[in-house]
C-alpha cells in the first residue's frame, strides 16, 4: 500500500499521525546517524576550513535526495519488490515452504553495492590511519572538495533508499513522513558539527567511528542478500563500544591528571 502522494497540514492534526510523525523522527534521526559519521570521516580528509562546508552540503544533499525519493515513493517501493534476477547459490522459504533461489530487487542491489563501497571505504580508512602513521601527515594529501561531495552524495543516496522504506513501513501519509525527514535532518544539521569536532579531537573515536561504518556495510551487504540483521542489535552494539570507548577516555585523563 502506498501513501498519497499530497501534502496537507491537516493530516498532523489527528492523533495517530501526531505519533507516527515522533516515532518516525526519531527513527530517521537514528538512522542518520550513519550518515554523519560517514560525512565526518570524509571530510576529515579535506583541508580544515572546507570541512564545516562539506559538512552543510552532504546533509542538505541528504534532505533532498530523501524528499525527492519520498515524492516518488511508486518507483522506490518498485525498486524494493521488483526481482531483477536471482541467486542460485543462495535459497530462501518460499510461498509454500520449499526452498527457492533468492531474488535481487533494485533496492537489495543499491544495498550490495553501497555497502560493499562502505567496506571498502572503511577498510581503506583504516589502513591509512594504522599504515599511514609511518609517516610525517604533510606526507598525506587533502581531498579535493568537489570529488568529496560527489562521494558523499553517492553514500547519501544509499542510505536515502534505506531511510524512505523504512518511513513508508512506519507511515503511510506522506505529510508525516516529508515533516519527519525535515525535522530529522534539522536535528542533525544541528549536533552534526559537534559529533565531528569531536570525532576530529579523539583518534580513537575516529577508528571506531569507521568500524562502525565496516559493520554498517556487512549489514547493508548481509540486507541486500536477504539475510536480514535486526539494527536494534547493531545499534545497541554500537552504543555499547561508544560507552566503553568513553569510560576509557575518562579514566585515561584521570591516570594523566593524577601523573600531572
Amino acid at each position: 500500500m502506498c501513501p498519497t502522494l499530497a501534502l496537507s497540514l491537516q493530516d498532523l492534526a489527528t492523533p495517530q499521525n501526531l505519533i507516527a510523525l515522533v516515532t518516525l523522527t526519531a527513527m530517521e534521526i537514528v538512522l542518520g546517524i550513519d550518515n554523519i559519521v560517514f560525512i565526518a570521516i570524509v571530510a576529515g580528509r579535506l583541508p580544515r576550513e572546507q570541512r564545516e562546508k562539506a559538512r552543510i552540503i552532504g546533509l542538505s544533499l541528504a534532505l533532498l535526495t530523501r524528499v525527492l525519493f519520498l515524492f516518488t515513493i511508486t518507483l522506490i517501493m518498485g525498486l524494493a519488490t521488483t526481482p531483477l534476477f536471482s541467486i542460485p547459490f543462495l535459497s530462501e522459504p518460499g510461498p509454500d515452504g520449499n526452498k527457492v533461489a533468492s531474488t535481487v530487487s533494485g533496492r537489495d542491489l543499491i544495498l550490495l553495492l553501497g555497502g560493499g563501497f562502505l567496506i571498502f571505504k572503511a577498510t581503506y580508512e583504516i589502513h591509512n590511519k594504522i599504515e599511514g602513521e609511518e609517516h610525517g601527515p604533510g606526507d598525506r594529501k587533502a581531498a579535493g572538495f568537489w570529488p568529496t561531495i560527489g562521494l558523499i552524495l553517492v553514500i547519501d543516496l544509499v542510505f536515502s533508499i534505506d531511510s524512505v522504506v523504512t518511513a513508508v513501513g512506519m507511515a503511510q501519509n506522506l505529510t508525516v513522513m516529508v515533516t519527519a525527514v525535515v525535522i530529522s535532518m534539522i536535528v542533525m544539521l544541528a549536533f552534526s558539527g559537534y559529533i565531528t569536532r569531536f570525532i576530529d579531537k579523539h583518534p580513537t573515536l575516529k577508528m571506531l567511528a569507521l568500524s562502525f561504518l565496516l559493520l554498517i556495510g556487512v549489514v547493508l551487504v548481509a540486507d541486500g542478500l536477504g539475510q536480514h540483521i535486526s539494527k536494534g542489535y547493531i545499534y545497541f552494539a554500537m552504543a555499547f563500544s561508544l560507552l566503553v570507548e568513553m569510560l576509557n577516555m575518562g579514566a585515561s585523563r584521570k591516570k594523566k591528571a593524577a601523573a600531572a
